[in-house]
């Protein structure tokens, strides 16, 4: 068994225009101030990283590593979270997803998800650059409009949707490969890949490609009314990343898993800071220590009540306290009597 690597921020939800959010080397010290060992980066953001410079130049992915480390931090992970959305888009998303690509790519569906493959393949080459070999992504939606069936889905529909989804991932999953880094996706509402079946109909498309694994994220779950400490049972070998993000559902006789259009505070499943919500995370850090979970537990602050600088320091202590350092025996070694072959034969009495 592995001891978690951790405490991680995620600085997505973090970055901005003031000081000490915006750059990285201010907000790594931030970070390390209030317990944090990793910051995890989001690719899109230029305060943080330029991503083609990264992939293209050795030299400036060492200066970037060199800038976290010299803070006291690890570089936990890259994410392309925005540009893997991009790779598939129903033409009914274009307007709204537009604002995750360049300006000039605005209105031009084909290009954008050019650029977005591009950035996808960018960011392999920069992880393999810094040293990593886990990297966030989201797998984007052909079929999300049709989750709920109606009108009825024509025949087909599903099986259409996936082998376009895995027709466009398949390349960027081999330059990975190249690279030896895998791709984890964040199994999200939203994504075509939003649940354990969406995901292994994905893998079969990918032809069980090593690199098509997960970011396991407990929040979504809540949301969805999933098991998610069985999730871990069944997909703790593609399991590569996790998310520590906390959620509850609280359902009433007016609203559900739907939401009713409501703003996030007036919905009854909420996001909510780490220890504030529902998520059994006793039993979620047990079971990845049980299945010698190899990465970072890493922060995601997503809440609709607390301020992100509370949660943020709330939620260094949280991860702390609930990594579990593996033990190296067996807590009934002392009772050991020794045996070998001879012994174990006559105990059977064979």
């Amino acid at each position: 068994m592995t001891t978690l690597k951790g405490p991680g921020i995620f600085l997505a939800q973090f970055m901005g225009d003031q000081p000490p959010f915006n750059n990285l080397k201010s907000i790594c010290l931030w970070a390390e101030s209030l317990g944090f060992k990793g910051v995890q980066i989001p690719t899109w953001d230029a305060r943080c990283i330029d991503l083609q410079k990264a992939a293209e130049s050795k030299t400036y992915a060492d200066e970037i590593k060199g800038i976290v480390n010299e803070c006291g931090m690890e570089i936990t992970e890259l994410s392309t979270h925005l540009q893997g959305q991009l790779v598939a888009v129903h033409p009914a998303y274009d307007t709204m997803f537009d604002g995750f690509a360049p300006a000039e790519l605005h209105g031009n569906a084909k290009a954008r998800t050019e650029w977005a493959v591009q950035q996808l393949k960018y960011a392999a080459k920069a992880s393999q650059n810094l040293g990593l070999n886990a990297h966030a992504t989201f797998s984007g939606a052909l079929l999300w409009h049709t989750v709920y069936p109606w009108p009825q889905r024509p025949a087909g529909l599903v099986e259409t949707g996936f082998t376009e989804l895995a027709k466009r991932w398949l390349p960027i999953l081999n330059v990975f490969d190249e690279h030896g880094v895998d791709v984890c996706y964040e199994i999200h509402p939203g994504e075509d890949l939003h649940d354990g079946v969406s995901y292994e109909m994905f893998l079969e498309k990918v032809n069980n490609h090593k690199r098509a694994c997960l970011l396991y994220d407990p929040s979504h779950f809540v949301l969805q009314c999933l098991d998610y400490l069985s999730y871990i049972d069944i997909y703790h070998e593609r399991i590569k990343m996790f998310h520590v993000k906390d959620a509850e559902f609280n359902p009433t006789g007016r609203q559900g898993v739907y939401g009713g259009y409501q703003s996030w505070i007036d919905r009854a499943g909420r996001f909510r800071s780490l220890g504030d919500g529902q998520v059994d995370f006793k039993s979620v850090f047990s079971k990845m220590a049980q299945y010698d979970f190899k990465g970072w537990a890493v922060m995601e602050w997503e809440c609709c009540l607390k301020h992100p600088e509370d949660g943020a320091k709330e939620g260094a202590k949280f991860i702390k306290d609930h990594i579990i350092r593996v033990t190296e025996k067996a807590f009934d070694d002392f009772a050991g009597t020794g045996a070998d072959e001879k012994t174990n034969r006559a105990i059977l009495g064979i």
